[in-house]
């Protein structure tokens, strides 16, 4: 059973994992769903609604898998799955037909905030996110829904270990930034405050994420402020719009995008969870960017100054082909245009400043308001369209073999978190360094060298390096020699022509230091630890200490 909410759009459960439902009885309270239905009445849904092959090797399948399968089918509404499909498609095609290039306008510096620009600003943004935080009106939302596939792991990308001298996961390292926040904004403003984690899973990394958290403890958070919950699911499909199986028994399914979040709030009543703890914002992110700073005060500060009931964080795009969406407006609405979207004379637009005209480039780094994030989920969720990703996916052919085909054979039906911007009332962008704070982690290492675990891994600690090096501290090589400060390509603040380049450094200087979390939560605090010493690599810096490990890790 699952409950109905009267006004929101709900999804059924399936044995796959939250399957979409989304026209029914609302006006009930509950619906049921059978999990053995006749296969007659099943045939009958599916032929009208061209579907019929999902049944053909019923009677190939086990007890159990049949029933799983005739679950499944009964908790899909197929008709309004071939009306997503076939209104994807067509937006998907008008998408390539039409490039948006005369109609983009790029984001006006009146609701433009930037770590560079506006450094006389940045202490008094941060003091009014800190006091946010304090009143425990802030709450954090992670998008932590995809399996670690690429990176060649099965489970969760938040249980992945980069390899830092910690061995910390990108979840410890998230909820470390959490504790260390809600410590700064206590001793700030002598309250006691909670900063709630509402975790967005999947149906493939519910149970996995749940039992690693509580396996650790929460990482010393209250079990009571971490809260899971799941977003939905959507059938795969061939390019004619037939539901792919991807064994004989089984459909196949894929999570409905991080835009799925919305729909998610609502039926699983997470927005209701916010209003009774009365949270005012809420900061929320993609679990993938080891840099992220968790709930950052000084954005939210930012956002809350401005009036704003939506911001982004983006990162400066430095290079016209890096293929990256940019926030941007289009037709007079804020929105991330895709690199794909627009030629590339247009993406080499230069301001008088030097400067790519469309820079905003999107990290999936975002801040709602409560009231907002109410709206979109009761009002405008069901407006958003989905987008169409073309993928390789398994299927089984008419003989029932497995075929996995080795170029895209069909689709996957997604929503995008920052579908939403368009009904913001006033929306802001707050620019930051890239190299402070993104390093997504996406691919093994074995894969082109980009956003693999040793960028990020090198990413944090070229960090945590500059931190010491600016609060006084110096690192000596074997020789006692001073190891000279890693090198920017232009002035210090600025953003180097390659973002690659960045890392280039580490390759010559690899100097291995790591500040835990629960020390410094964005480099404060510690000259009082580093000023005017000397440090050997590898240099660990936690709650302990202050820790050398000079030979073999001793």
């Amino acid at each position: 059973r699952v409950q109905r909410d009267k006004t929101r759009k709900t999804y059924g459960i399936g044995a796959v994992g939250y399957i979409l439902r989304e026209s029914g009885v609302h006006d009930t309270e509950e619906t049921t769903f059978f999990p053995a239905m006749d296969v007659k009445k099943v045939n009958e849904r599916l032929t009208a609604a061209g579907q019929s092959h999902l049944l053909q090797f019923i009677e190939d399948v086990g007890e159990q898998e049949r029933a799983e399968l005739l679950r499944d089918l009964g908790g899909m509404d197929l008709q309004e799955i071939n009306g997503f499909f076939h209104n994807a498609m067509k937006v998907s095609d008008h998408i390539k037909q039409e490039k948006v290039d005369e109609r983009m306008e790029a984001v006006p510096r009146e609701v433009l905030g930037s770590v560079t620009r506006d450094r006389d600003r940045l202490k008094d943004w941060e003091k009014e996110g800190l006091h946010r935080i304090s009143q425990s009106k802030v709450a954090v939302l992670l998008l932590a829904g995809g399996q670690g596939t690429r990176l060649g792991v099965s489970y969760p990308k938040g249980m992945y270990d980069v390899g830092l001298p910690s061995h910390k996961t990108l979840f410890q390292i998230q909820a470390e930034r959490i504790l260390k926040l809600q410590r700064l904004a206590d001793e700030r403003f002598k309250t006691k405050c909670s900063v709630p984690w509402y975790i967005m899973t999947s149906g493939r990394t519910m149970d996995s994420t749940k039992e690693f958290f509580a396996r650790h403890n929460y990482f010393g958070l209250k079990k009571e402020n971490v809260i899971f919950f799941q977003q939905g699911m959507l059938p795969a499909m061939d390019y004619e719009g037939k539901i792919i199986l991807e064994g004989k028994g089984k459909i196949s399914m894929a999570p409905d995008g991080n835009g799925g979040l919305y729909r998610a709030l609502g039926s699983q009543h997470i927005v209701d969870d916010m209003e009774r703890r009365e949270i005012g914002y809420i900061h929320v992110y993609c679990v993938d960017n080891i840099l992220v700073k968790v709930a950052d005060p000084t954005f939210i500060g930012f956002c809350v100054q401005k009036g704003a009931d939506c911001g982004a964080k983006v990162v400066e795009k430095t290079n016209p082909t890096e293929p990256v969406g940019v926030v941007c407006r289009v037709d007079g609405r804020y929105q991330v245009v895709e690199y794909s979207e627009i030629t590339l004379a247009t993406a080499e637009k230069r301001s008088p400043d030097g400067r790519l005209m469309f820079n905003a480039g999107n990290i999936a780094n975002h801040f709602f308001t409560l009231p907002f994030l109410r709206d979109v989920v009761n009002i405008y969720e069901p407006q958003l369209q989905h987008h169409v990703a073309q993928k390789k996916i398994p299927y089984v052919d008419m003989q029932g073999r497995l075929i996995k085909p080795d170029k895209p054979n069909g689709i996957k039906m997604e929503k995008f978190v920052f579908d939403i911007f368009q009904f913001a009332k006033t929306f802001v962008v707050y620019e930051v360094l890239r190299e402070d704070e993104f390093s997504p982690l996406k691919n093994a290492d074995s894969q082109n060298g980009k956003d693999n675990p040793t960028t990020a891994r090198h990413a944090l600690m070229s960090l945590h390096h500059r931190w010491v090096l600016t609060a006084g501290g110096h690192f000596i090589d074997e020789n006692g020699t001073r190891v000279p400060a890693i090198p920017r390509n232009g002035p210090a603040g600025s953003v180097a022509p390659d973002v690659n380049q960045n890392l280039k450094d580490l390759t010559d200087l690899p100097i291995k230091c790591e500040i835990s979390p629960l020390v410094s939560y964005g480099g404060e605090g510690l000259e009082s630890i580093v000023k005017g010493r000397e440090f050997h690599p590898t240099l660990i810096i936690d709650e302990t200490g202050v820790h050398e490990l000079v030979k073999n890790g001793i």
